[in-house]
């Protein structure tokens, strides 16, 4: 039985944290589905389109990767799909409490879908998408930050905002 894995978030922009984390992944699951959060609640910088196009050209290299976009429940999701892992990283302990919060809300909701946590790596743990919108609406380097196929949108979309 191919085993799926989903990893949920907003990808507003996808960063290299994102990515090490996704990468890391793909190497313990059959299939890992990067499912792009269509929320009315956040006030997004980059289009739902504009999202997945971005995660699409930076996880290029991985051949066991599906980008989804969804609007309600990750655990509906999941299901739908037949997968039975959702995925999170963990950056710091300042992310554990929302995680626990959310992993134990899904668990209530579906108790057949586990949670996996992945620690983020040192060199990653501190890069945040909201960091990285700050860092380019200041012209800080972007290096190391996001994604190559990232930085050049991203700092033409913090120019016209």
């Amino acid at each position: 039985m191919k085993q799926i894995a989903v990893y949920p978030g907003s990808f507003d922009p996808i960063t290299t944290g994102h990515a090490d984390i996704i990468e890391r992944v793909s190497k313990l699951y059959d299939e890992v589905i990067v499912l792009i959060a269509d929320s009315s609640q956040k006030s997004s910088l980059f289009s739902i389109e504009e999202r997945k196009d971005l995660v699409s050209k930076s996880l290029s290299h991985l051949k066991n990767i599906k980008i989804e976009v969804h609007t309600g429940l990750t655990v509906d999701f999941v299901r739908r799909v037949g997968a039975k892992v959702i995925v999170r990283g963990l950056r710091a302990v300042v992310d554990f409490e929302y995680e626990m919060t959310m992993s134990s809300m899904n668990l209530k909701l579906a108790p057949e879908i586990e949670t996996v946590l992945i620690f983020a790596r040192p060199e990653t743990y501190f890069i945040s998408s909201r960091g990285v919108k700050e860092v380019a609406r200041h012209h800080g380097s972007l290096d190391g930050l996001v994604p190559e196929v990232v930085k050049k949108p991203l700092i033409e979309r913090v120019k016209g905002k």
